[in-house]
Protein backbone atom coordinates (compact mmCIF):
# COMPACT_ATOMS: atom_id res chain seq x y z
CA UNK A 1 0.00 0.00 0.00
CA UNK A 2 1.54 3.38 -0.63
CA UNK A 3 1.87 5.66 2.02
CA UNK A 4 1.82 9.52 1.68
CA UNK A 5 3.21 11.86 4.75
CA UNK A 6 3.13 15.39 4.49
CA UNK A 7 5.43 18.18 5.26
CA UNK A 8 6.20 22.07 4.93
CA UNK A 9 3.49 23.42 6.88
CA UNK A 10 4.32 26.30 9.65
CA UNK A 11 3.39 29.68 10.58
CA UNK A 12 3.21 32.87 8.34
CA UNK A 13 1.46 36.30 8.61
CA UNK A 14 -1.48 36.57 6.59
CA UNK A 15 -0.60 37.80 3.46
CA UNK A 16 2.11 35.30 3.36
CA UNK A 17 3.03 32.01 1.59
CA UNK A 18 3.62 28.00 2.17
CA UNK A 19 4.61 25.00 -0.01
CA UNK A 20 3.31 21.72 1.47
CA UNK A 21 4.58 18.55 0.17
CA UNK A 22 2.96 15.17 -0.35
CA UNK A 23 5.61 12.92 -0.82
CA UNK A 24 4.92 8.94 -1.38
CA UNK A 25 6.46 5.84 -0.57
CA UNK A 26 6.89 4.66 -4.26
CA UNK A 27 6.05 5.32 -7.75
CA UNK A 28 2.14 6.02 -8.51
CA UNK A 29 0.67 2.94 -9.64
CA UNK A 30 -2.50 3.11 -12.07
CA UNK A 31 -5.06 2.37 -9.10
CA UNK A 32 -3.69 5.57 -7.38
CA UNK A 33 -4.97 8.02 -10.07
CA UNK A 34 -5.07 11.27 -8.60
CA UNK A 35 -3.94 13.15 -4.88
CA UNK A 36 -6.19 15.74 -2.96
CA UNK A 37 -4.97 18.04 -0.41
CA UNK A 38 -7.62 18.63 2.36
CA UNK A 39 -7.67 20.62 6.13
CA UNK A 40 -9.15 20.19 8.97
CA UNK A 41 -9.80 23.67 11.10
CA UNK A 42 -10.54 23.27 14.70
CA UNK A 43 -13.66 22.15 15.49
CA UNK A 44 -14.66 21.49 12.06
CA UNK A 45 -15.37 18.89 9.71
CA UNK A 46 -12.76 18.28 6.81
CA UNK A 47 -12.81 19.83 3.57
CA UNK A 48 -11.22 19.18 0.23
CA UNK A 49 -8.77 21.50 -1.01
CA UNK A 50 -7.53 20.57 -4.16
CA UNK A 51 -6.39 17.78 -6.16
CA UNK A 52 -4.46 16.42 -9.43
CA UNK A 53 -4.51 13.68 -11.58
CA UNK A 54 -1.48 11.26 -11.24
CA UNK A 55 -0.50 12.22 -14.38
CA UNK A 56 -1.13 15.90 -14.23
CA UNK A 57 -3.72 16.21 -16.47
CA UNK A 58 -6.65 17.36 -14.21
CA UNK A 59 -6.58 20.10 -11.58
CA UNK A 60 -9.43 21.08 -9.29
CA UNK A 61 -9.71 23.62 -6.36
CA UNK A 62 -12.14 24.27 -3.60
CA UNK A 63 -13.93 28.01 -4.23
CA UNK A 64 -11.89 29.27 -1.21
CA UNK A 65 -8.40 29.04 -2.44
CA UNK A 66 -8.99 29.15 -6.51
CA UNK A 67 -6.59 31.89 -7.88
CA UNK A 68 -4.55 31.56 -4.72
CA UNK A 69 -3.24 28.29 -4.49
CA UNK A 70 -1.73 25.75 -7.17
CA UNK A 71 -1.12 21.99 -6.30
CA UNK A 72 1.45 19.98 -9.06
CA UNK A 73 3.30 17.41 -9.58
CA UNK A 74 6.69 16.83 -9.36
CA UNK A 75 8.01 15.48 -12.62
CA UNK A 76 9.67 12.23 -11.84
CA UNK A 77 9.32 12.92 -7.80
CA UNK A 78 6.36 10.98 -6.54
CA UNK A 79 5.52 14.11 -5.08
CA UNK A 80 2.32 16.66 -5.00
CA UNK A 81 3.13 20.14 -3.87
CA UNK A 82 0.86 22.57 -3.21
CA UNK A 83 1.74 26.42 -3.39
CA UNK A 84 -0.39 28.22 -0.95
CA UNK A 85 -0.29 32.10 -1.39
CA UNK A 86 -2.36 34.73 0.43
CA UNK A 87 -2.95 33.29 2.99
CA UNK A 88 -5.73 34.17 5.60
CA UNK A 89 -6.65 33.31 9.10
CA UNK A 90 -9.66 31.19 7.94
CA UNK A 91 -7.03 28.95 6.00
CA UNK A 92 -5.52 27.91 9.14
CA UNK A 93 -5.89 24.10 9.37
CA UNK A 94 -4.04 20.60 9.60
CA UNK A 95 -3.63 19.65 5.69
CA UNK A 96 -3.75 16.14 4.64
CA UNK A 97 -3.01 14.59 1.47
CA UNK A 98 -5.00 11.40 0.77
CA UNK A 99 -5.82 8.98 -2.65
CA UNK A 100 -9.00 10.31 -4.55
CA UNK A 101 -10.56 8.69 -7.54
CA UNK A 102 -11.27 10.63 -10.60
CA UNK A 103 -14.18 10.42 -13.14
CA UNK A 104 -13.41 10.53 -16.91
CA UNK A 105 -10.30 11.28 -16.48
CA UNK A 106 -10.79 14.49 -14.03
CA UNK A 107 -10.26 14.19 -9.96
CA UNK A 108 -12.75 14.19 -7.84
CA UNK A 109 -12.30 15.31 -3.83
CA UNK A 110 -15.64 13.84 -3.07
CA UNK A 111 -14.38 10.44 -3.42
CA UNK A 112 -11.39 10.46 -1.35
CA UNK A 113 -9.87 6.44 -0.14
CA UNK A 114 -7.66 5.93 2.64
CA UNK A 115 -6.98 7.44 6.63
CA UNK A 116 -5.96 10.19 7.29
CA UNK A 117 -2.08 10.45 8.25
CA UNK A 118 -0.64 12.62 10.83
CA UNK A 119 -0.51 16.00 8.65
CA UNK A 120 1.06 19.26 8.73
CA UNK A 121 0.05 22.45 10.70
CA UNK A 122 -0.51 25.52 8.91
CA UNK A 123 -1.28 28.28 11.10
CA UNK A 124 -1.91 31.83 9.66
CA UNK A 125 -1.74 34.63 12.35
CA UNK A 126 -0.75 38.12 12.89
Amino acid sequence: QLALVESGGGSVQPGGSLTLSCAASAAFTPDFPAIGWFRQAPGKEPEGVSCISVNGGSTDYADSVKGRFTISRGGAENTVYLQMNSLKTEDTAVYYCLKVGTVGGACRLGLRFGSWGQGTQVTVSS
